[in-house]
């Protein structure tokens, strides 16, 4: 069954190129290491909420936007596994993030449904 693994952040709209970039860099590690698809999505319609809202989860400031992005694989154990490789990867180090990481928010998910 496949396993999902979510990511929500806030990134300064100056960085979006530069999230972009990472992204891809990213994916083809991700893909590399067994990943079967990634998805990057940048807010355009995120209304602020009176009790919770994305805005409010990642504490977003003047000049960013939300990111909701996830990654699809194979299964639970293929990610784990995946990621074990991935912090041991040279080509971690040093990457860049364009975004302050503290707000960022992640966890893995089983496939409830899907179509």
């Amino acid at each position: 069954m496949s396993y999902v693994q979510g990511f929500m952040l806030a990134v300064p709209e100056a960085n979006k190129d530069a999230y972009r970039e990472m992204a891809e860099k990213g994916w083809s590690m991700f893909k590399r290491y067994g990943a079967l698809s990634m998805q990057e999505n940048w807010a355009s319609d995120v209304q602020d909420g009176k009790v919770t809202s994305f805005p409010k989860a990642v504490k977003l400031e003047e000049g960013e936007a939300v990111v909701f992005s996830w990654i699809v694989w194979p299964d639970q154990k293929t990610y784990h596994a995946a990621w074990e490789k991935m912090m041991q990867d040279p080509e971690m180090e040093g990457m860049e993030m364009p975004f302050d990481g503290m707000r960022m928010m992640w966890g893995g998910f089983e496939v409830l449904f899907s179509s």
